[in-house]
């Protein structure tokens, strides 16, 4: 479980294979992202140009933990996006790591983030976070640093997962797209400065 203390840096590996999905984190005190907003074009990743071909990039971040860099992220959609009804758009989100993180800690901490997205009235099912669960062990692999994960949203409850270009994973279920997409874009994320960040250029 994670502590609200500042943890010791020499415990930062541990404490990050348990800070969520790619690098998500509710402890107290993990440093704000600072904006990226690239002034040259930026090129679109091959999977995401094949799902999505007007692709556009929303905008992007950089999530650091107490001044170490962690991930940088960009969200792609399609031209017109609108913030408020990420989940009923065509989007992707692609993140590139800064360092090695276990794909099975990533996939459990998604179930704790994902609750914190899920209305104050619902409640997940032991059997839905232990589908869901399981589902994202076989969408995310261990990464390393320069490995790209792609989580693409069709808008209508289709999900696919990509690690450096390949295929791993794919799902259509709405609740989960809304709760997994919602760790980043929804107004309850518990990282609103990278929200801010990734929807920069989004419609009203």
């Amino acid at each position: 479980m994670l502590t609200t203390h500042t943890p010791d840096r020499r415990q930062f590996g541990a404490t990050v294979l348990g800070a969520g999905f790619f690098g998500i984190s509710s402890v107290r005190g993990a440093a704000n992202a600072a904006p990226r907003h690239a002034a040259t074009a930026v090129p679109v990743p091959p999977e995401i140009l094949a799902a999505l071909p007007a692709a556009q990039l929303i905008g992007s971040g950089t999530y650091r933990y107490f001044g170490l860099r962690i991930y940088d992220i960009r969200l792609w959609a399609a031209p017109g996006f609108q913030a408020p009804r990420y989940d009923t758009e065509s989007l992707a989100l692609a993140l590139v790591y800064a360092r090695s993180l276990d794909g099975a800690a990533i996939a459990e901490r998604s179930i704790t983030e994902m609750r914190r997205i899920a209305p104050p009235n619902a409640s997940f099912a032991a059997v839905q976070a232990k589908t869901w669960q399981t589902f994202m062990q076989s969408a995310f692999p261990n990464v390393v640093a320069q490995d790209r994960i792609v989580g693409f949203g069709n808008g209508a409850g289709g999900v696919q997962f990509f690690h450096n270009g390949r295929a791993t994973a794919k799902v259509t279920d709405q609740e989960f797209a809304t709760l997994f997409f919602g760790i980043w874009l929804s107004p309850q994320t518990s990282d609103q400065a990278l929200r801010k960040s990734l929807i920069a250029s989004a419609s009203p």
